[in-house]
């Protein structure tokens, strides 16, 4: 058995352990894990609104994993997705209402990239402090967040204001094709995909993708075969913030037609999270991005139909991350053990 099965075989093991960790709970509630599962599942999947709900939940967490695994393959650790969601979506939203002279196709195209390019010069900030002052790009980017989110809720409170009573923007003038109505599902899922396999192709396939990925092996042996350690890593930083201003963008026009004040509030963790229970692996990530919004969706029905609470999927989240993060963490002793026994 290869490295690539031992991952995939970890995760399923995984996701089964949790579940099963998360059955005991519920039977020691004196309710029947059959039936909270079950509802579980009818509230994630059982006709359209519930469907449509799960596949716009996919979207922002597999675009913000994405953006997290891209950094990490550069060897940063980046925190700020949700900061390059919310600023994403603050400039989708200002294009979307005030561009208005442009013909509603190529303004969404504005919408996208105008949330692209703030979003990744954003992300530059501590990729050029990381690389030039060697300041921590993890502190960085996580303070980086309330910054980000303290300039869009200034704007919706201010200037961009609708007048309601929560903090909000005017409603845009374009929208993405929303379908399985009355759900949010939108196309955003589709340019979610798309980006995806483009990202991938990136990656694996492309002399930049090698170079990305060989700074974050080792940034020595790349500077001393040709590589600018330095550009590529602001250059990951970069990507990986554009990719978030997609799913900000996505979440405006797509999902609720202006911007909500907080509206992305743990998109970037739970992307972060599904990033590290499939150990940066960018072909797993859609899956584990599936199976979160499915629990994350159907914890509702599952507390209507039974008294298990919905943050029972928490609970489950939790005992997952923990089970996936135990093989890594023997990798990580097995090597510290190598070692030592070198030395």
């Amino acid at each position: 058995m290869n490295e690539k099965q031992k991952a995939a075989l970890n995760i399923l093991l995984s996701m089964a352990l949790a579940l099963g960790a998360g059955a005991v709970v519920v039977a020691l509630q004196g309710e029947s894990p059959v039936e909270a599962y079950t509802a579980l599942v009818r509230g994630a999947f059982n006709g359209k609104l519930k469907l449509g709900t799960t596949l716009a939940g996919v979207t922002p967490l597999l675009l913000t994993s994405l953006a997290f695994i891209v950094a990490a393959k550069a060897g940063a650790f980046h925190c700020g997705i949700e900061g390059c969601v919310f600023l994403g979506g603050i400039v989708a939203a200002y294009i979307g209402i005030n561009w208005t002279f442009l013909p509603g196709p190529l303004q969404i195209v504005a919408c996208f990239l105008g949330a692209m390019l703030v979003a990744s010069l954003w992300s530059m900030i501590p990729g050029v402090l990381r690389i030039y002052f060697n300041v921590s790009e993890v502190c960085c980017t996580i303070l980086m967040n309330s910054v980000a989110l303290y300039i869009t809720n200034y704007l919706v409170s201010g200037v961009m204001s609708a007048g309601t009573s929560l903090p909000q923007s005017a409603d845009v003038a374009v929208r993405l094709t929303q379908f399985m109505k009355p759900s949010s599902a939108n196309t955003g899922l589709f340019i979610a995909i798309i980006v995806t396999v483009f990202i991938m192709i990136l990656v694996y396939r492309t002399s930049f993708g090698f170079k990305l990925r060989q700074i974050g092996t080792n940034p020595a042996n790349a500077e001393y075969a040709g590589t600018d350690p330095k550009k590529m890593f602001i250059s990951a930083m970069m990507l990986a913030g554009s990719i978030g201003g997609i799913a900000g963008a996505i979440e405006v026009l797509g999902v609720h037609g202006f911007f909500l004040n907080n509206f992305a509030s743990g998109l970037g963790t739970n992307g972060m999270l599904a990033a590290l229970i499939c150990k940066n692996n960018m072909f797993v990530a859609p899956l584990i991005s599936f199976f979160i919004a499915v629990l994350k969706s159907g914890a509702m029905g599952m507390q209507q139909a039974t008294s298990v609470p919905k943050s029972l999927v928490d609970t489950i989240t939790a005992v997952f991350i923990i089970f996936a993060c135990m093989n890594l963490i023997g990798d990580i002793k097995k090597k510290r053990d190598i070692t030592e026994g070198r030395n």
